[in-house]
């Protein structure tokens, strides 16, 4: 069978937290190749010139999540990933910068709070579908932005291996 099982799963300790710290964004026509090996990359090829943009994220506020999504009848199976991304802070260059990124398709690396880092995009690219940039009301509300970018993928998301992170940004 082309789909056998080739392991299990034991339990692990419990040692994992939540949350986003960093993204880092480029537009996908920017890449050239991705690299991967069971489930990690290992190489990412920009075209000259071109770098991967950091956001850096304030604690428990961005995620990713993954939703499969499958259809019996038609024999098909695909993951939708959501990438939120949170700034705080209404500002003029802010703002100027996220109307290119919502206007862009992008792929993007994603390091979670485990200093794990995620490729997002990688095949079908994220586009911005949801969002909004508000004042709040209270002195305590978010004055700032939140956006949704999402890509519908063949396969869950692939590590990628921390030593080709400083590559991206030069």
């Amino acid at each position: 069978m082309a789909c056998a099982l080739t392991s299990g799963y034991t339990l692990d300790c419990r040692d994992s937290v939540g949350g986003v710290i960093e993204l880092y964004f480029i537009e996908a026509g920017n890449v050239t190749t991705i690299t991967e090996a069971s489930g990690n990359v290992t190489g990412i090829t920009k075209a000259a010139g071109k770098v991967f943009r950091k956001y850096e994220q304030e604690q428990d506020t961005a995620f990713f999540v993954e939703n499969l999504n499958s259809n019996v009848q038609n024999g098909t199976v695909f993951y939708q990933q959501e990438l939120t991304l949170v700034i705080n802070k209404m500002a003029t260059a802010v703002r100027n910068e996220l109307l290119l990124l919502n206007k862009n398709r992008l792929i993007a690396v994603v390091k979670d709070a485990n200093g794990t880092y995620w490729l997002l995009g990688k095949t079908r690219f994220l586009r911005s579908t949801a969002g909004n940039s508000g004042t709040g009301t209270a002195s305590a509300d978010r004055n700032g932005y939140t956006f949704t970018y999402t890509a519908l993928e063949p396969e869950l998301a692939p590590t990628v291996d921390s030593s080709i992170i400083a590559g991206l940004l030069s």
